[in-house]
């Protein structure tokens, strides 16, 4: 009997360009406290998985490997359900690292409030549309969440901007 859990994660680095050190910092947690404590239960494989993410014309493509890093599988998800969720992310998290840098701790309170309550409804979501293929505990959605995030960031010379997301 195997374990239905992720014991490495990598993400499709070639579709990020650069990531700001606030970005990084959200990217090692979420691995982080993924590969602590996580459930991932892939129908039909054995785990311990493996997992490399990335976006491919427009979807989340999560391939899924064994533990010896043999491919099993990949999981395609479209990505449109999931573009509001991410603009307002986004938003929310420029606002809270602009407060974290100068406001007082109440209004980084209520940023950060605004911010979870955001990010538990993408995790929710996220839960529902793989729910046909993989069962996985509310923590480990909210990280694959920022993980999905973290893939949709592209910079340029100045700014951050989100990844085109046009394709279903």
């Amino acid at each position: 009997m195997g374990f239905p859990r992720i014991i490495r994660i990598d993400l499709d680095e070639r579709s990020i360009v650069r990531r700001s050190d606030d970005i990084e910092q959200e990217r090692r947690i979420a691995i982080d406290d993924m590969l602590a404590a996580n459930h991932f239960d892939v129908a039909g494989q054995t785990g311990p998985f493996r997992l490399e993410m990335g976006v491919q014309d427009g979807r989340l493509a999560i391939a899924v490997n064994d533990a010896q890093g043999t491919p099993l599988e990949t999981i395609r998800l479209g990505l449109a359900r999931f573009r509001r969720p991410i603009r307002d992310y986004f938003h929310i998290c420029e606002s809270y690292f602009k407060a974290v840098r100068g406001s007082d701790p109440r209004a980084i309170e209520t940023i950060d409030m605004a911010r979870r309550g955001i990010h538990d409804e993408a995790a929710e979501l996220l839960k529902d549309c793989l729910a046909d293929r993989v069962t996985l505990d509310f923590d480990t959605a909210r990280r694959l969440f920022t993980l999905i995030c973290v893939l949709h960031i592209k910079a340029g010379p100045g700014a951050v901007e989100q990844r085109s997301m046009e394709s279903r």
